[in-house]
């Protein structure tokens, strides 16, 4: 859709009736064969690349409403409004209601509609044309200029709307007015200066030189001809055609510098004389003493000298556009790769975005390996537009050059991969290193226009700022997130987790607290921060009781949550084993009871057995557990010691049981602790076998690997697979 609606302005919205010598320079000469293809990329459907200045989204005020607004709007304006800000990311309520407003010809409507939509969506170009058209259709020029800045502080790079832009200024300024060629001047070098180095555009430069050239400035007309010539550009051959085709046609006195037409002019006398020097050796010595040859009186140049003077200005030349096919060359596969260079709502395919990520590669290898020209726009300020520029350009200058082309490419990518966070945080990762400023206001355009539902980036903005100190800021980020995408558990922990590394560990509980609290009518929810909660009171608050309180009040809505009781039972473990061995028990009496899953239930019981094995003063004691975990066993059909093992091999299950306690100690994964088997002593004479039998059973099972991953450090891993559905 968004495709359609540039597509569309472009069709008829692209020039404008009082600028009719302005509009034939917008074409450029038609390119060779091979390039036609990719120029139809940048004049028709495609949005032209973002710019290398990063927008502040707080820029994008609109005009203020005019006084004279129709009053009353169009019957089914108010339904398709509606369905367009209820699911503001359903891109197509928005161009059904842009659509409505634009038949119905109602300018309040358009405007209201218009103003919404460009907000969310800066990158769709066309309708910022429209929307300026709209205006200067009314009478409201002014108000058409002002929409024309908004787009292109958003899309800086735009060369159609930069476009758009000048035409509406050739349109509406009085040139008679001695101010009015300056203006439009500076426009032009603003234009430039944003999207001059981009590949696609060539028609921005060609109408800056046409434009010159209706001025009679035919000077500026060759110094912007010979920026462009350093360009590697998709029409890059036509260029050098019209800078010679324009110094062929005049004086080169007449489109040089003063300083370069000297030069070069002083050079071919020189040279001149040089080749004259045998053939006028005898003249000379016929000549009085003394007497030189006449010079040639200022301004009569012969038409050979001319000629000479044309001829060292292309040498020159040559050079430099040499130099810059050899740059279109490196570039004319990755740009050939790029089928969709303009913002569209429909997601790229994989080739595509290999595409990008393969030509950023490329040309951030250029830092480093190639060796980059002076930057052509350099020439204007320095005020020597036509001079060639020195072929050793310092090292800094080179690494600048290098540099913007690097951003300039990022910001291509981010309008064709404006809804890819990979992008976004790869260019965020390439600014940083310079500028923590430039990061920063990358990660707001990213975060507050188009990604302002992907909770990825949010979070890495918040641990940005954390990171350089502004805990503020990074507060801030993760609220707006969470008021954006409320019930995210990510985004809560994040923001917990961010108070309590500022030490408000109070803060970071009332966090959780309220989680808790908010989450009750979910309980898988209730029960994910009820967990977390009670982490932090046991392990950062040092207060096992609060911690317990929180578990138990979780179980009471959510008992048969396996995870409750497995936390509580490892709660009480980890306590003192004397004092804790009654509530051991109670949590798995408690666990035994609720209603949990067989397997899960003998995997309590299993736990019971082994504190008691390991914590017990007494034989009693530990007999006694066992005996209640034989029933279970025997109540749930589990007797057998698959059911009671989880060992899915029966022939391991029929060896004795000293041979089964080696051969399982020798299973158990190297990541577990070994724990030391314990053997029953040897039976005496007089005793119960049955007892003695049982006991030792007990002492082999209860190795088991299956039992041993029942530990403390599983119970609270964030890998269990736990996180709640968001």
């Amino acid at each position: 859709m968004a495709a359609e609606g540039c597509e569309e302005e472009m069709s008829g919205n692209g020039e404008l009736e009082e600028s009719s010598a302005m509009e034939a320079s917008e074409v450029p000469a038609p390119p060779p064969t091979e390039m036609v293809e990719m120029s139809e990329e940048n004049g028709g459907v495609a949005v032209v690349p973002d710019a290398p200045v990063a927008p502040d989204p707080a820029s994008f005020s609109m005009p203020p409403t005019a006084e004279d607004e129709e009053g009353e709007l169009p019957p089914d304006f108010e339904r398709l409004w509606k369905a367009a800000h209820d699911n503001p990311q359903d891109f197509t309520s928005w161009t059904d209601l842009l659509q409505y407003c634009e038949q119905e010809s109602h300018i309040t409507a358009s405007r209201r509609a218009l103003e919404a939509f460009l907000t969310r969506y800066p990158l769709c170009y066309g309708y910022w044309k429209k929307f300026a058209d709209l205006e200067r259709r009314a009478g409201y020029n002014d108000k058409a200029e002002e929409v024309c800045i908004q787009g292109l502080q958003a899309i800086p790079l735009s060369v159609d709307l930069w476009i758009h832009y000048i035409n509406l200024l050739l349109g509406t300024l009085d040139m008679n007015l001695p101010e009015s060629p300056g203006r439009i001047r500076s426009v032009f070098e603003d234009a430039i200066a944003a999207a001059g180095l981009d590949f696609h555009s060539d028609r921005l430069w060609d109408l800056y030189v046409e434009w010159e050239k209706e001025q009679g400035n035919m000077k500026s007309a060759a110094a912007v001809l010979d920026r462009v010539l350093k360009v590697p550009t998709q029409l890059y051959n036509t260029h050098y055609e019209k800078f010679k085709d324009h110094v062929n046609s005049h004086e080169p006195k007449e489109v040089l510098s003063p300083e370069e037409y000297e030069e070069l002019r002083a050079s071919c006398r020189q040279s001149q004389k040089a080749e004259r020097a045998e053939q006028a050796q005898e003249e000379a010595q016929e000549r009085p003493p003394g007497e030189e040859e006449p010079a040639t009186p200022e301004g009569t140049d012969t038409e050979e000298l001319i000629q000479k003077v044309r001829e060292q200005v292309f040498v020159l030349r040559d050079k430099v556009y040499q130099d810059n096919e050899g740059e279109v060359r490196k570039r004319w596969h990755f740009e050939d790769a790029i089928k969709r260079p303009y913002f569209h709502v429909k997601p790229l395919d994989r080739l595509q975005l290999r595409a990008w990520h393969t030509y950023l590669d490329w040309e951030v290898s250029q830092l480093t390996t190639k060796g980059s020209t002076q930057d052509p726009n350099q020439a204007v300020t320095e005020g020597s537009e036509v001079t060639a520029q020195p072929q050793e350009a310092s090292e800094d200058a080179a690494d600048a050059q290098d540099d913007h082309r690097v951003r300039i490419l990022f910001e291509r990518c981010l309008i064709a991969c404006a809804l890819y966070e990979e992008f976004w945080m790869r260019y965020i990762q390439y600014l940083e290193s310079q500028s923590v400023d430039e990061a920063r206001a990358l990660y707001k355009r990213a975060c507050e226009i188009h990604l302002a539902y992907k909770p990825n980036i949010h979070m890495h903005w918040a641990t940005f700022e954390e990171r350089h100190g502004d805990l503020t800021e990074a507060r801030r980020v993760l609220e707006a997130l969470e008021k954006k995408l409320p019930g995210l558990a990510i985004v809560r922990l994040r923001r917990a987790a961010l108070e309590r590394r500022a030490g408000q560990l109070d803060q970071s509980e009332a966090l959780l607290r309220e989680a808790v609290a908010e989450s009750k009518e979910k309980p898988t929810l209730h029960a994910f921060y009820s967990i977390k909660l009670a982490r932090l009171l046991l392990k950062l608050g040092r207060n096992p009781s609060r911690a317990r309180q929180v578990l138990q009040e979780a179980l009471e809505i959510s008992p048969d949550n396996d995870k409750l009781h497995m936390n509580l039972l490892e709660l009480e473990v980890s306590g003192d084993p004397w004092a804790s061995a009654e509530a051991v028990q109670e949590c798995v009496t408690r666990a035994l009871a609720a209603p949990l899953a067989p397997h899960t239930k003998i995997l309590f019981s299993q736990r019971g057995l082994q504190f008691a094995e390991d914590y017990s003063n007494s034989i009693q004691s530990v007999l006694s557990v066992y005996e209640e975990h034989q029933k279970l066993l025997t109540e749930l059909g589990g007797t057998k010691r698959g059911a009671e093992n989880g060992d899915e091999d029966p022939e391991k299950l029929s060896k004795s049981d000293d041979s089964s306690a080696v051969a399982v100690s020798a299973q158990v994964p190297p990541t577990m602790p070994h724990v030391p088997i314990t053997t029953p002593p040897p039976p005496m004479m007089g005793t119960d076998m049955s007892a003695q039998v049982g006991y030792g059973g007990y002492s082999s099972w209860y190795q088991q690997p299956q039992y041993g991953s029942y530990g403390y450090q599983n119970a609270w891993n964030y890998n269990q697979g736990y996180y709640p559905p968001s």
